[in-house]
């Protein structure tokens, strides 16, 4: 059993993530601004400010995995890439492992081509919150050799405007977006969580991006 801590617990990604991590067994702290309006059984919650960096310490004395599942959308923008400045350090001192979920945007549409982010129909909109989760790679790239990380693409079909259902499968891959047969780059939330897990019960990943797609 691991003890893990899910920054953003109660949002799309990382409700998911906590309620996997219950159902194996761990023991789970769901960290978010405001009470969770549909707990999950065996989940505990705190609410707290990511930013505040006794709060994070405190966090890290007691995790085996701080998973940050921020989005830097809305008033989050700006501020998932200084919480990640302020829990990479904690992190490293306590010697805690730190999962992050990125997005499909950095990944390139095929080998050598360019990054989606970086095509014509790439939403401009969402390019802000693509460029923040960048700097947070960049972040974990260049930290202390001693800090073990991973940080997880998901397929650009993802979120909660396109839910999807538990397959129980999925494929990984690198920097390259992973696609179906149709051309369709989708995973479920709940199996984007089951690779996430995977990831944290047997690490591959180590201090490495990769992707996670059907």
């Amino acid at each position: 059993m691991a003890r893990i801590t899910v920054l953003g617990g109660t949002g799309y990604a990382g409700s998911h993530i906590a309620k996997e991590a219950a159902a194996r067994g761990h023991d789970v702290l769901a960290v978010s601004r405001r009470a969770p309006e549909d707990p999950v059984e065996g989940v505990r919650y705190v609410i707290g400010d990511v930013l505040d960096e006794g709060f994070l310490k405190d966090l890290a004395a007691k995790s085996d995995l701080l998973m940050l599942a921020l989005s830097p959308r809305g008033d989050m923008q700006g501020r998932v890439i200084e919480a990640a400045r302020k829990l990479i350090p904690v992190a490293a001192e306590a010697g805690v492992r730190v999962g992050v979920i990125g997005g499909a945007g950095a990944l390139r549409v095929s080998e050598g081509g360019p990054r989606l982010i970086d095509t014509e129909d790439f939403p401009e909109e969402i390019k802000p919150e693509s460029f923040e989760m960048l700097d947070v790679l960049e972040a974990l790239q260049t930290s202390e050799d001693s800090l073990d990380w991973f940080y997880i693409h998901p397929a650009a079909g993802f979120g909660s405007f396109h839910p999807g259902e538990r397959r129980g499968a999925y494929r990984v891959g690198g920097e390259v977006l992973l696609s179906d047969r149709e051309g369709k780059s989708e995973i479920s939330g709940a199996d984007f969580a089951l690779a996430i897990l995977d990831e944290i019960e047997k690490p591959v990943h180590r201090r490495r991006r990769f992707s996670a797609a059907y």
